[in-house]
């Protein structure tokens, strides 16, 4: 699903990685970020794909939401986690948006 974030400008932040093999608690983990990321000050949507690379593309109003969800108690813990069990790389960048635009098919 697309997310239906605002007019510009807000920012964008990019969680690309590679996970390891262990599954074990990994799903429901993932669901539990994103229902938490949805309850915090400045969380515009999110978008997420995965076949070998996952990318998960998180949308903000501001760098203090930013900031915020980063140290979100729950957070922590699965940052931790996925360090310990779950990926074996990722990268994470923080962009801002200043355009954007878009095409919806309708019938």
């Amino acid at each position: 699903m697309i997310a239906l974030t605002p007019s510009p400008p807000y920012y964008a932040v990019i969680f690309t990685s590679l996970r390891t093999t262990i599954d074990e608690g990994y799903d429901a983990m993932a669901d539990k970020m994103v229902e938490l990321a949805a309850e915090q000050e400045g969380f515009l949507g999110v978008e997420s794909a995965r076949n070998e690379t996952g990318i998960t593309v998180s949308y903000w109003k501001d760098l203090d939401s930013i900031r915020k969800w980063k140290q979100q108690t729950d957070h922590l813990l699965a940052q931790q986690l996925g360090r310990q069990k779950w990926y074996e790389v990722y990268k994470t960048r923080i962009c801002f948006v200043e355009r954007d635009y878009g095409f919806e098919k309708r019938f």
